[in-house]
């Protein structure tokens, strides 16, 4: 085969199909033969768009007996037996739930094509009964323990998040469903979850003790996901072509790969992780992108975020907590950490041996402006398809020395603020602030800062160096004053390039920037 005319597997969630049509794959069947090997119900939490339906396909076809699939990979040579079993598989990713009869809807077609294929028994009426009985027959018919994968358990609840009255009704249907796999243990061989959250109060984790959490586990960090080994050992004639096609060299292609799309760490102290589905689709366009950013919009994320009233400028920057900070999701713990670290958009960058403290962060550039832009129309009237245009003229406006100009797009932003700015929407502003020079780093030099000592935004060009101090409802000269007591321009006297000291008044009462006075 043409290497250049090799399939990718975009959007393949089925191993069979992908095994039977060519489609390329990186060899996780050690790892998947590793879990299977023991009788342990496993869970693993990976966001959105990993490769966590895949996985779930592999192990299907590896308890189906089809030997005939894994030809040439590495679990070939560690199977021996290649026994069938009776498969209970339930996928919860496809369906919308937006009212309680959905969840029911999904679980009533799954169970009747179980119970046409093991029969049905007088008196199980309900969801749970039904599921026990089907699981019961399965064994007893096959004479094997029966092998029960769910993929996307929490869809449902992640769906219903903001509405308390549907979220209790989901997760009283689903605390007695998946309570059955604690109590038909007996019965089965090997029970595997996958999901993006661990939702702390639903009895998959409280009832089903036995249940084992590998998501932070090191032997499995890179059961999902491709490591920079392998995106080189599978992908080098795609990987030649993207750097052929945009003017770069080999290494500078993998280097720019990393930057956007790699990043990911499952383990404190394990290696880094690429997002498949944003590689697989570079590779294919053979253009730079967010690939996986845009195909999601984290709504109740940012939603969460408002209701808890979290400093963002803390989530952007990094935060440091303790592994219970953002392992388990707490709906009444009004900590917005565990949804943003598990749904992809936060991840490990660093461990505090002494203090057993996590540093959370952006796990690359993909993730962080494609956060930042998106985080943009719910703290102003600037839309997302605003936001990229006004960036780059910011960006511009300063590489051309045109403060006034700089300051009169900035006040575009700062026109959505709230009526009323109080202490608590007074972060409103500073959080739009803070998005601004953030996003500008994309493109130029650009530091924002929170703590005090440092001034408030630095941005660095080809030909100027800029010092910005914002006041609320303080004044420009009381601003341009500081930046000289302060010596916030000092760590730059030797730098050839223009120095520009920008004051700036915020006004409380016009929630806007009141007067600006430029110093060079």
């Amino acid at each position: 085969m043409n290497k250049l005319l090799r399939k990718l597997p975009i959007g393949i969630q089925s191993f069979r199909k992908l095994r039977e049509e060519g489609f390329l794959y990186v060899d996780k069947t050690a790892l998947v033969w590793q879990l299977a090997s023991t009788a342990t119900p496993y869970f693993l939490s990976r966001p959105r768009r990993f490769g966590k339906s895949l996985l779930i396909s592999t192990f299907e076809a590896y308890f189906q007996g089809r030997k005939d699939l894994f030809e040439g990979l590495a679990i070939e040579k560690l199977e021996t037996e290649w026994n069938k079993h009776a498969i209970l598989h339930l996928d919860l990713n496809a369906e919308k739930y937006d009212a309680p009869e959905r969840l029911g809807m999904i679980l009533e077609f799954h169970l009747v094509q179980w119970e046409k294929l093991y029969g049905k028994d007088e008196g199980e009426d309900s969801y749970s009964t039904r599921f026990s009985g089907i699981i019961r027959r399965a064994y007893e018919q096959t004479g094997r323990g029966v092998v029960v994968l769910i993929d996307e358990y929490d869809k449902p609840l992640l769906q219903a998040i903001l509405d308390e009255e549907l979220t209790e009704a989901y997760k009283k249907t689903l605390k007695a469903f998946y309570g059955v796999l604690k109590s038909a243990d007996q019965y089965l061989r090997f029970v595997f979850l996958t999901g993006v959250t661990k939702f702390a109060q639903v009895s998959v984790f409280s009832d089903l003790n036995q249940l084992q959490d590998i998501s932070m586990w090191q032997d499995y960090a890179e059961v999902c996901g491709i490591t920079k080994e392998e995106l080189v050992e599978v992908f080098t004639p795609e990987l030649e072509a993207l750097g052929k096609r945009n003017g770069l060299t080999f290494n500078e292609t993998v280097d720019k790969m990393t930057v956007l799309y790699d990043g990911y760490h499952f383990h404190r102290q394990g290696q880094g992780i690429f997002n498949p589905f944003s590689v697989l689709n570079t590779l294919k366009s053979g253009e730079f992108s967010h690939y996986w950013f845009a195909t999601g919009t984290p709504t109740y994320l940012v939603e969460l975020l408002k209701e808890s009233d979290y400093d963002l400028r803390l989530l952007i920057d990094g935060v440091q907590v303790d592994v219970g900070g953002f392992s388990e999701y707490r709906a009444d713990a009004n900590n917005p950490l565990p949804m943003i670290y598990q749904s992809g958009y936060l991840t490990i960058k660093d461990y505090d041996n002494t203090f057993e403290l996590y540093t959370l962060g952006f796990p690359n550039d993909e993730v962080r402006y494609g956060f930042l832009k998106f985080l943009i129309p719910f703290y102003t009237d600037v839309t997302n398809d605003e936001t990229g245009f006004h960036i780059s003229h910011f960006v511009k406006e300063l590489q051309a020395g045109d403060v006034p100009s700089f300051i009169e797009r900035l006040k575009v932003f700062f026109a959505g603020i709230p009526y009323e700015l109080n202490d608590r929407t007074e972060r409103h502003y500073q959080v739009i602030f803070y998005l601004v020079f953030k996003l500008m780093g994309q493109f130029t030099d650009a530091e924002v800062h929170s703590a005090k000592g440092r001034a408030d935004a630095v941005v660095k060009t080809k030909d100027y160096i800029y010092v910005f101090e914002f006041k609320l409802n303080g004044s420009a000269e009381e601003a341009l004053r500081q930046i000289d007591e302060k010596g916030y321009m000092e760590p730059y006297t030797m730098d050839p390039r223009k120095k520009v000291k920008v004051g700036v008044d915020f006004s409380k009462e016009e929630r806007n920037i009141n007067h600006y006075l430029v110093e060079e």
